[in-house]
């Protein structure tokens, strides 16, 4: 079983594109939803994900802060398509940046699609209390914020946010 220990940002601005030292194009679907999950009749996201080329099932639990349960595994690309396929609500798509901080790798995702104009920036840490550079380029913290959840983003789109939910 693997734990995830994971802290989410908003990103300002573009500064963090001259650290970028790799992109991968990434389209992900669920096959459960938000709802099932937020009311707890499902406590896991199951996710299916395509990323550059090659393809994951991931099984994340839903628990708010930043340690979750996570399980990870590669499957055929074949496989992949045809799970997204099955998938409820939309498919998010984006780019995956990664931007070497201090000792640590950030993932920036710039989101494409329905989630256009959102950028968030992801850190894994080793345990919960580790300390990080902050980049300048780091903008408000949204680990807590379930909006900002992959899941989430998939049920209901950035693009169907109001502006006083974007702020």
């Amino acid at each position: 079983m693997g734990i995830e220990i994971e802290r989410k940002f908003l990103v300002l601005g573009d500064a963090w594109r001259e650290a970028s030292s790799q992109v991968v194009r990434m389209a992900q679907g669920y096959l459960n939803d938000a709802e099932a999950v937020d009311s707890g009749r499902q406590r896991a996201s199951v996710r299916v994900r395509i990323a550059g080329a090659q393809a994951f099932l991931n099984i994340k639990s839903r628990e708010r802060g930043h340690t979750r349960q996570e399980f990870e595994y590669e499957v055929p690309l074949v496989d992949a398509r045809a799970l997204l396929a099955l998938c409820v609500g939309g498919l998010v798509d984006k780019r995956r940046h990664h931007v070497a901080v201090g000792a640590h790798r950030w993932e920036v995702d710039e989101f494409l699609g329905e989630n256009d104009g959102l950028v968030v920036a992801e850190i894994e840490l080793d345990h919960a209390e580790e300390d990080f550079e902050r980049p300048a380029w780091l903008g408000r913290e949204v680990t807590d914020d379930v909006r900002y959840y992959n899941l989430a983003l998939a049920s209901r789109p950035y693009s169907a946010w109001s502006a006083a939910e974007r702020n």
